[in-house]
């Protein structure tokens, strides 16, 4: 690891299974490998159907009791938890910089944000009220309250590793759930981290276990066919998304799909420009434009596309490109090379089709590494609606921009995709921030504001992009079912 920990025994490499670390069954392992120069950081296992089959039988084992451990007592196991998280951030900071490659800064910051779900949860746990239902008849009692699903099973991405491992497992575990998890085969250790810390607050054993695999479909089918797993929740690409959701059918699973994004982002010509600006850059180039809610589509109103052009342009082109361990980076590598010859492609498909480079639109080389996983933050003008970049999601520091001269027109090209995660719009018209957001067909909007996620609200999209919400109250929801009581023959 090019980074030393105060803590080094938060590195691990093995399985958590039944309160056990432990090797695959078949001693086989996967490396990860830091993205900014290809080193080896680890290896861990290199997980199969018995490895997966063995987390299940511990989650199962595990339930009754868990469930049964008063509310209140499974908040105090989460917010030590979090406790330690915090303890830990600038180690847990360093391991996500490690293997995933975003700035230090940025990733100490995740760990906070990842925290955020787990207090939030913590305290969410004593909150899953039921109702006392208004006798209908004379001599009945009716009750609804709530319970957890079961047995649920969490397959995260590599983007937010610590993240997106919080914003599932904390409310599973407060709403009385035990859980399976598979991170990312390139982002493990932050994971195994995390789950380290929770065994050290007191997580009884079975209640949280965590498989590592390249083989995420092996270990997934084995969950997707076990009945005692109720739920699946998923962040990822909407074709696995989709792929769950039928296969998870057969045994009527509970689902959670968050899914591809493809989000719009439009400045009316009464927006402050320098606002808009600012919201891009945070929006746009968080994690190097590696976010499902990253604006993906930029739609800059005739009136002020020069100005916008001008000052994104400037702002962009001073962004510093480089490895986490440089305090000044504020642009990481992106995560392997397939994903840089992804964002090549939709470089050159823009400029094919009469797009101008602004500044960037190129691949970064170093000393370090002859494939390199560098590329500079770009902005693209005038891009055809044609373009690939308005289509697919480009997952990297593209920003595209188009002008569009109508309020109505540019609701239409909106919401002209299958896709309907997030949403941004700039104006200073209190009637219009109405009518827009109203009119755009996805989960988030975010109304002169670059920075959408946060604990207290719920996340999530509709159309391809999923359904199910995360954080919240409702957050809290997807882990849980209502029961009805009636009680007679009180008269």
């Amino acid at each position: 690891m090019s980074f030393k920990l105060q803590r080094e025994e938060l590195i691990l490499t093995k399985n958590f299974i039944a309160g056990v670390w432990q090797d695959a069954v078949s001693g086989e392992v996967i490396s990860v490998n830091n993205p900014a120069n290809g080193e080896r950081v680890a290896f861990v296992p290199n997980s199969n159907e018995k490895d997966a089959q063995a987390a299940v039988e511990a989650a199962v084992d595990a339930f009754d009791a868990w469930r049964a451990t008063p509310a209140k007592q499974r908040a105090v196991i989460l917010k030590r938890w979090n406790d330690l998280i915090m303890a830990s951030a600038e180690d847990l900071g360093k391991i996500i910089s490690s293997e995933q490659g975003k700035p230090l800064a940025e990733a100490v910051g995740e760990i906070a944000y990842a925290a955020s779900y787990v207090e939030w949860f913590a305290e969410e746990a004593t909150r899953a009220n039921g109702d006392i239902i208004p006798q209908v008849v004379r001599g009945r009692k009716m009750f609804a309250y709530r319970e957890p699903v079961g047995v649920v099973a969490a397959i995260t991405p590599w983007n937010f590793p610590a993240a997106m491992i919080a914003r599932k497992i904390a409310p599973a575990l407060a709403a009385g759930c035990t859980v399976v998890c598979k991170p990312a085969a390139e982002t493990p250790l932050t994971a195994l981290a995390l789950v380290k810390l929770a065994e050290e607050a007191g997580v009884p054993a079975g209640v949280l276990n965590i498989v590592n695999t390249a083989s995420s479909k092996a270990v997934a089918d084995v969950w997707l066919d076990d009945a005692r797993v109720r739920k699946i929740t998923f962040t990822g690409s909407t074709p696995v998304g989709k792929h769950l959701a039928y296969e998870s059918s057969r045994t009527l699973k509970k689902l959670a799909l968050e899914l591809g994004g493809n989000a719009p982002f439009i400045v009316f010509e009464d927006a402050d420009i320098d606002q808009a600006v600012e919201g891009l850059m945070v929006a746009k180039f968080r994690n190097g434009g590696q976010t499902c809610v990253c604006p993906n589509r930029i739609y800059v109103q005739s009136k002020v596309y020069s100005q916008f052009l001008e000052k994104v342009a400037a702002r962009v082109a001073a962004l510093v490109v480089g490895p986490a361990s440089d305090d000044t980076s504020q642009i990481g590598p992106m995560i392997n090379a397939k994903a840089v010859a992804k964002i090549e492609e939709h470089v050159n498909d823009a400029v094919a089709r009469g797009a101008r480079v602004l500044t960037g639109g190129k691949r970064l080389f170093t000393e370090q590494r002859s494939e390199s996983t560098y590329y500079a933050p770009t902005v693209l003008a005038d891009v055809d609606p044609s373009a690939k970049c308005f289509h697919e999601e480009t997952f990297g520091p593209v920003a595209p921009i188009t002008q569009f001269e109508t309020e109505e027109e540019v609701i239409k090209m909106a919401n002209n995709s299958p896709f309907g995660l997030a949403s941004y719009f700039y104006t200073n018209d209190m009637r219009r921030v109405h009518r827009v957001s109203d009119a755009l067909e996805c989960g988030i909007v975010g109304v002169n504001e670059g920075a959408l996620a946060a604990e207290a609200a719920p996340f999530g999209g509709v159309k391809d992009s999923g359904y199910g919400r995360e954080g919240s109250v409702h957050g809290l929801e997807e882990y849980m079912h209502i029961k009805y009581v009636c009680q007679g023959g009180l008269d």
